[in-house]
């Protein structure tokens, strides 16, 4: 049996994406995603994502990371179906999608996809660094000269170290100015820096204006595959109406023969 798969990706951060309203693609078959995510041996992606039926959304996202297993939300990742989902004409311009975590608006306009997040209710403050869940958990962490901060080796021993076994995405913050932040994330599942995390940048834009670095609600951050933009309303307990707002990029399309 053959399956169309499409690469699209989103500042970097890059996905197979596979039509599965038919049901017919083997999403129990941790092996088999992960082959096809490696990038020596397969595909090449920082995760897969399925697009299925959904009786209250338009459509519905699965998530998988690139170790096979399905994860928590990706917010790059649900910018790159929703330009997938109006690639095969089930959206005009706007579009509301079911995932891991609840009901996401999104919007589409010349390649730029802006998507609304989950209110975020919760900011937690060590020493050292912060911890926020934007769909997926994420650390926060300032740093001086991040062009040349070792995230990989610090990013795991974090993610390992802190969190154990469950994990967590871990990011490197440098800030620039009130309005412009530079970010590097280290993905968990991926195991290894990823060009641009959009649930990583969320996190960091809240986090950034929680620990008053920055008093704007509009935020651009510069990550190694391009920029990004989080945007959200701060009710003194609260971030809601958060926006994610980026390019999301059709690559190729090609055969998977099961």
């Amino acid at each position: 049996m053959n399956i169309t798969f499409y690469k699209y990706q989103g500042t970097g951060n890059d996905f197979i994406i596979i039509d599965n309203r038919s049901e017919i693609f083997p999403k129990q078959d941790t092996k088999f995603i992960n082959t096809l995510c490696h990038r020596n041996f397969g595909i090449g992606a920082d995760g897969l994502i399925l697009l299925e039926n959904d009786v209250d959304a338009d459509f519905k996202m699965v998530y998988f990371n690139a170790d096979g297993n399905e994860s928590t939300m990706c917010g790059n990742g649900g910018r790159c179906i929703v330009a997938f989902a109006y690639k095969l004409g089930l959206l005009n311009t706007t579009t509301t999608f079911n995932a891991i975590d609840g009901l996401h608006n999104a919007s589409i306009k010349d390649g730029i996809v802006s998507l609304q997040m989950i209110d975020v209710h919760e900011i937690n403050f060590h020493d050292g660094y912060m911890f926020t869940d934007t769909g997926s958990p994420h650390h926060v962490e300032i740093v001086d000269n991040l062009d040349k901060f070792d995230v990989v080796t610090e990013g795991r021993e974090i993610r390992n170290t802190i969190y154990g076994s469950e994990g967590s995405n871990v990011n490197f913050v440098e800030k620039v100015n009130d309005q412009f932040f530079k970010l590097r994330t280290y993905e968990r599942g991926v195991e290894n820096e990823t060009l641009a995390c959009g649930t990583g940048a969320t996190a960091a834009a809240i986090a950034m204006h929680a620990s008053k670095h920055t008093q704007n609600n509009e935020i651009d951050l510069q990550v190694e595959g391009g920029r990004l933009k989080v945007s959200f309303h701060y009710n003194d307990t609260s971030y809601t109406s958060v926006f994610l707002k980026g390019p999301a990029t059709f690559v190729f399309e090609g055969i998977i023969t099961l």
